[in-house]
Order: C-alpha cells, then structure tokens, then sequence
C-alpha cells in the first residue's frame, strides 16, 4: 500500500522442486522454476525456463552430468561441465570435476574447480549441442574377396 515496494523473493518463479539427501534420481531433469539439490542426481540438469529458472546445488548435492541453468549456486560436488548464461556462485564446498561456461561469475575462497573456466556471452549456453550420428564404418570384407584367383591355362 503507501508506496511499498514488493518483496524480491530468492527463488525463481514457477515453482521449487527440491531433490532431498536421501533421494537418488538416475536420468535427466528437466525444470522450470528453482531447483535445490540435496540428494544424487546422475544424469544431466536441464531448465526449461531459459530466463528465469535457477538450480542450487547444496552441500550434501551430488551431480553426475551437464548442468544448464542460467543461474547456479553450488556448495556441493559436480562431476561433468557447467553451462550458466547469467550468473554462477561457486561456494566455499564446491568441487567441480569438468569446465565452467559463465557470463558472470562469482567464487568464494576454497571453492574448487578442476577444469577450465570458459567465459562466454552466448545465450545458447543452455541448450545442449547435438552431435550429428557418425558414418558407419562398413566391416572389412574377407581379404581374398575382391582379389581373383589366377586361372590355369
């Protein structure tokens, strides 16, 4: 009322998903909204909201795979690279085991990242780059079976 200005909440809109300690989950994830990990996750991290979703990685959270999230906080482990086109906060817990693609970076004394840390301004940095199916290789034939056999005369 009177000029009051509106709260600014520290979660995404959309929603808050949270993956607890005791969970688990093997496959990607896809979310909108924020997302806070507590638990396991192997498969990769994908946000539908390219704008605003947000993913926390707690401190007891584990990650096998890609993450993409415009904005990232990670207090726990990462196995596999990071892709942020906003803003990524590595905490004091963290350990990364891939490379970091960032537009805007934050890191706090005993974070660890053991990989490169790739500045880019690319809002493509969320979607996942697809490989294009390699040729097959034809098996190799039997050596004698393009040579002739010399015939008696």
């Amino acid at each position: 009322m009177f000029g009051k200005k509106e709260k600014k909440t520290a979660f995404a809109a959309g929603g808050t998903t949270l993956i607890s300690k005791s969970t688990e989950i093997v496959g990607d994830v896809h979310f909108s909204g924020t997302l806070m990990i507590e638990g396991h996750i192997k498969g990769n991290v994908y946000a539908q909201d390219a704008d605003n979703a947000q993913a926390r990685v707690l401190e007891s959270g584990k990650v096998e795979g890609e993450i993409r999230v415009p904005s990232l906080v990670i207090n726990g482990t990462v196995t596999g690279n990071v892709y942020s086109s906003k803003h990524i906060e590595l905490a004091s817990k963290t350990v990364i085991n891939g490379n970091v693609h960032y537009a805007l970076i934050e890191i706090v004394k005993g974070a660890q990242v053991n990989g490169s840390l790739v500045y880019t301004t690319k809002q493509d940095v969320l979607k996942p780059k697809k490989v294009a199916p390699s040729t097959p290789v034809p098996s190799n034939p039997s050596p004698l079976a393009n040579d002739t056999v010399p015939s008696k005369v």
